[in-house]
C-alpha cells in the first residue's frame, strides 16, 4: 500500500514538478502519478540514484542503493540486473523507456499498488514492513529533483 509520495525540484531553472500525487479510487485501488516538466531540453546526460530504505527506528538503507548512467543503461538494459529489476516496474507506465536524448517531460502515469505488489512481492519476496523508495534525478552531474515513495507491505 502507498502511504505517501513526495517530490521536490532541487533546480527550479531546470525542471518543475507538474504532478506528484497519490490517489485512492476505493479501499483496494490506489495509484501514484508523477510528471517532471523539463525546462531545458534536450537532456543528453542523465544519472539516477535509487535507493530502498526500510523503517527501523527511522528509515535505514535496505538492500539497494544503485547509481547509474541512465543513458547507457537504456542502451543496454542487461548491463545492470539490479537496475533492470526496478526499471521493469515502471517501464510500461512511463515515457522513460528509450535512450537519450530526452526532449519531453518525464511521466509515470497511474502506478497502482497492485502493479507494484506484483513486481515487488511476487517476483522477489520482501519482508513485511514500511519502506521508502528514493530517487535522485541528475542531469549533467547536477542533482535536479528528488522523489520519495513511501510504501507499506503487510
Amino acid at each position: 500500500e502507498f502511504t505517501n509520495f513526495k517530490c521536490e525540484s532541487v533546480d527550479k531553472d531546470f525542471c518543475e514538478i507538474d504532478k506528484c500525487f497519490l490517489k485512492s479510487v476505493n479501499r483496494t485501488y490506489k495509484y501514484s502519478s508523477l510528471k517532471i516538466k523539463l525546462l531545458r531540453i534536450p537532456v543528453t546526460k542523465v544519472k539516477i540514484n535509487f535507493a530502498l530504505y526500510k523503517r527501523f527506528n527511522g528509515y535505514k538503507p535496505f538492500l539497494y542503493n544503485i547509481t547509474l548512467d541512465a543513458c547507457k543503461f537504456l542502451e543496454n538494459r542487461n548491463s545492470n540486473p539490479g537496475a533492470s529489476y526496478f526499471f521493469d516496474i515502471w517501464e510500461d507506465i512511463s515515457n522513460m523507456n528509450h535512450s537519450c536524448p530526452y526532449n519531453h517531460d518525464i511521466e509515470i502515469e497511474k502506478m497502482s499498488t497492485e502493479h507494484l505488489n506484483h513486481h515487488i512481492t511476487n517476483i522477489l519476496p520482501f519482508p513485511n514492513g514500511r519502506y521508502m523508495f528514493e530517487i535522485h534525478w541528475k542531469a549533467y552531474d547536477i542533482k535536479r529533483a528528488v522523489t520519495q515513495l513511501y510504501l507499506s507491505f503487510t
